[in-house]
């Protein structure tokens, strides 16, 4: 003889149907917008990338441009003082150039940071109050 269930246990389970789709509908929505804002997220770290690559190129050719010119007062020099004189203003020049484009690099690695993250944040705060 078949086991029948009660009336009561159908409802029960309709229920449960009924919220476990309504919880499916809502995980695909938050899904969408979290990979919407990793899409974004994933655009603005790679502007950034493009950015931070363009900025060490161009302290790149400016740190090479400086080296050439250092070299070529070298090569104008006539005396041992001049030679330690033009030296030690290059290790200053060089000094404070380095110390310029790190805070430079750092600014623009900070922002990327921010700008990677702000769409994650935006997106996940959105979904956890949309289920609460």
């Amino acid at each position: 003889m078949p086991f029948a269930m009660p009336g009561f246990f159908d409802g029960l389970a309709e229920q449960n149907l009924i919220r476990a789709k309504e919880t499916i509908e809502k995980m695909k929505i938050a899904s969408g917008a979290i990979n919407g804002a990793l899409r974004e997220a994933s655009s603005a770290n790679a502007k950034g990338v493009s950015d931070y690559a363009a900025k060490v190129i161009e302290f790149s050719v400016a740190n090479t441009s400086s080296a050439l010119d250092f070299f070529s007062q070298l090569l104008g020099v006539k005396t041992p003082s001049e030679i330690l004189r033009l030296s030690a203003a290059q290790g200053r020049k060089n000094v404070e150039a380095t110390a310029a484009q790190s805070r430079e690099l750092w600014e623009l690695t900070r922002k990327v940071a921010t700008e990677t993250a702000d769409p994650i944040k935006r997106s996940f705060a959105s979904v956890l109050q949309k289920a609460a």
